[in-house]
């Protein structure tokens, strides 16, 4: 899984310039991984503002706003791969246009099957 951390809010201060090659690259990379059948899914997140945590609170779930992270990055979206390697999960990430701007990261996490055993 490739999961995309960025900055919220950072598409506003691009040129629309800036967003059209950006949303261009992305729509790029999702047919290559279409066509390759690398693809198996993925979505982009709403904007932090709107999640709600919850947390355990003594005996009871607290639930808040917001994730109240201290990070400038946030959780943005994930991809899902079936690639051949770690390092091809690694090279799609690399060529993202998030990572390849300096925008935010991406994160390269296998997923765990159903035992659970790859911890």
């Amino acid at each position: 899984m490739l999961l995309i951390w960025n900055r919220p809010g950072f598409v506003e201060a691009l040129t629309e310039q800036e967003r059209n090659e950006i949303f261009g690259a992305v729509d790029e990379i999702m047919k290559e991984l279409t066509a390759s059948g690398e693809l198996v899914g993925g979505q982009a997140l709403a904007d932090p503002s709107q999640t709600r945590t919850v947390r355990l609170a003594g005996d009871r779930a607290e639930i808040t706003d917001g994730p109240f992270l201290e990070s400038k990055e946030q959780f943005a979206g994930y991809l899902t791969v079936d690639c051949d390697s770690p390092e091809r999960a690694a090279e799609i990430a690399a060529g993202w246009p998030d990572v390849r701007r300096g925008l935010g990261v991406l994160e390269v996490r296998p997923v765990m099957g159903d035992g659970g055993t790859e911890m």
